[in-house]
């Protein structure tokens, strides 16, 4: 007996699931519990630490602890920005080949140890924890990557995985993955026409993708990333808080101290997750720094006014890839939050603040239902290894050609006119392609029609809405209101894209109007009287 998992393998944590035959998915959890392990490997003696047992070790011992290395797979020392390899734990060095390596103590001996092999020994922890939960042996897996991994990157990723004997049945994206894992979770989601943002928040980077879901099918319209945006942000600046607040009470400086600072950030990780749940939350550090025990609380509106900066610029950020995609926080559907920042209550206020009340922003502090963030990836990569499991190499290999992969989507709507010159659309902006929609008309009294096919023109439409005036408010008062500004993108007939003349009709006939866009780009308009018992074929016209 086999199985086939997903697994998201992040800087900062990874994680497993598995589809059931039922249709649900189960987060794996490795021997310590952990759903979110951390991807990070120690060396104590010639013992060999990983997951939170590894993460212990940083206050203990940073130098042989290695952590946040998922990015270096596949690129050379000289492309890995500087301020990542000399980061808390093992530096990065360069290695004979030109890689990325570490250079820790095993037993007493110096060695060197490649970005690729660290990574192998912790795929190989992963599948370990997999095939114990699961109970049986670990036939494939989907693994997931960041938009902006190159060609090099994901083919190395895909040997390091397959070296650790786990066969790599696809690679899909991150963004694709969540989205999938929130749409499954009700029936019919996919196949709402909506956009969705997705704003993935991880440790020490974070990933956006505007997504268009039409039919089925997901298209991303625009990504973002920045690196060093991230939870350590967050934790970076309740560690600030906490060490000024120990200076005031005992005139020593924890920053002067590696093994203090470590001890700050782990506390900062631990009061910031409790912040997420409760309004209160206590730090206690015992020997911080000189000696000095550290014992002090902390309230959510502290923490929020600390951690504004990071906030503000996790917020600007998700404004920036909807910019990206060319357009406006009113034409998003849903925001959904991933990542473990994604817990945290203020970030998803100041988010859904961006956005108009028609967008829904998915969190766990605004949907109780919401399911975990930090989960989301991997539940959707083990939604996509269900669903390709029983396809050969062959079949996998032609969904993974560029013209599937990629997309190829309308700019802009396609549509008619109605009855009284309104744009009515038959195929929405971000419709992929070759695809084939009808919708019915009628013709009134008419024996003939001409049916002319649009490319929707898109305009910002505002209303003024003012405000009540109460019957004992005074002219000045009621004046000095600002009226209520509502926005809302309609669509109005452009460019003529094609005509069709239909004749001989009865009178209040059914009219069927096909759009069919072939893969090459041809739009073959047609329409036919729709007769019962019969139906008859009156015309069609190819445009290109």
């Amino acid at each position: 007996m086999s199985a086939v998992i997903g697994i998201t393998f992040g800087n900062t944590s990874s994680s497993i699931a598995v589809a059931t035959q039922d249709g649900k998915v189960d987060v794996i959890a490795n021997p310590d519990g952990d759903r979110a392990i951390p991807s990070a490997l120690s060396y104590v003696g010639s013992d060999e630490y990983h997951g939170v047992q590894a993460e212990h070790q940083l206050i203990r011992n940073p130098k042989n602890t290695i952590i946040n290395f998922r990015d270096f797979i596949g690129k050379p020392f000289e492309e890995v920005d500087a301020d990542a390899k000399y980061q808390v734990g093992a530096p990065a060095i360069k290695t004979a080949d030109g890689s990325v390596g570490y250079e820790i103590t095993i037993d007493g001996n110096t060695k060197t140890l490649t970005v690729d092999e660290i990574s192998k020994r912790h795929f190989k922890q992963l599948k370990l924890a997999a095939e114990d939960f699961i109970g049986k042996d670990i036939e494939g897996v989907v693994l997931t990557v960041p938009t902006n991994f190159n060609e090099q990157q994901r083919e190395k990723l895909t040997q390091i995985a397959n070296e650790s004997g786990l066969k790599v049945l696809q690679l899909i994206n991150e963004p694709s993955a969540a989205l999938l894992a929130h749409l499954s979770a009700e029936e019919d989601r996919l196949l709402q026409d909506k956009i969705y943002v997705v704003a993935d928040f991880g440790g020490i980077r974070s990933d956006a993708a505007v997504i268009a879901v039409r039919g089925g099918v997901l298209t991303i319209l625009a990504t973002a990333h920045e690196f060093g945006l991230g939870g350590d942000k967050l934790d970076d600046a309740l560690a600030e808080y906490f060490a000024k607040e120990f200076e005031k009470k005992t005139k020593a400086n924890p920053r002067t101290n590696a093994r203090s600072l470590a001890k700050l950030k782990a506390e900062s990780i631990v009061v910031k997750k409790t912040l997420s749940n409760v309004q209160t939350s206590t730090c206690s550090i015992e020997s911080l720094a000189e000696g000095f025990d550290f014992h002090t609380s902390i309230n959510r509106l502290r923490y929020e006014l600390a951690a504004r900066q990071p906030l503000s610029d996790m917020t600007a950020f998700v404004e920036k890839v909807v910019v990206k995609a060319g357009l406006e926080t009113l034409d998003i559907d849903e925001v959904l939050l991933v990542g473990g920042a994604s817990h945290t209550p203020k970030l998803a206020s100041n988010i859904q603040f961006i956005f108009p009340e028609t967008t829904t922003v998915v969190a766990p502090s605004l949907d109780p239902k919401a399911i975990n963030p930090t989960e989301l990836v991997a539940r959707g990569a083990a939604l996509q290894a269900s669903l390709i499991e029983s396809f050969d190499e062959e079949e996998i290999k032609e969904s993974l050609q560029p013209i599937v992969v990629n997309t190829q989507h309308l700019v802009k709507p396609i549509g008619i006119k109605d009855a009284e010159g309104k744009f009515q659309a038959i195929l929405v902006a971000e419709t992929a392609y070759p695809i084939k929609r009808s919708i019915q008309v009628t013709n009134g009294e008419s024996s003939s029609v001409i049916v002319e096919l649009f490319e929707g023109k898109r305009t910002v439409k505002e209303t003024v809405i003012e405000a009540e005036k109460d019957e004992d408010e005074s002219d000045d008062d009621y004046s000095d209101d600002e009226p209520e500004v509502k926005r809302e993108v309609v669509y109005e007939a452009g460019e003529l894209l094609a005509e069709l003349s239909l004749k001989d009709l009865k009178p209040n006939s059914k009219l069927e109007v096909t759009v069919n866009i072939l893969q090459n780009g041809v739009l073959h308009l047609s329409g036919r009287e729709l007769k019962q018992g019969s139906v008859a074929v009156r015309g069609e016209v190819t445009s290109a």
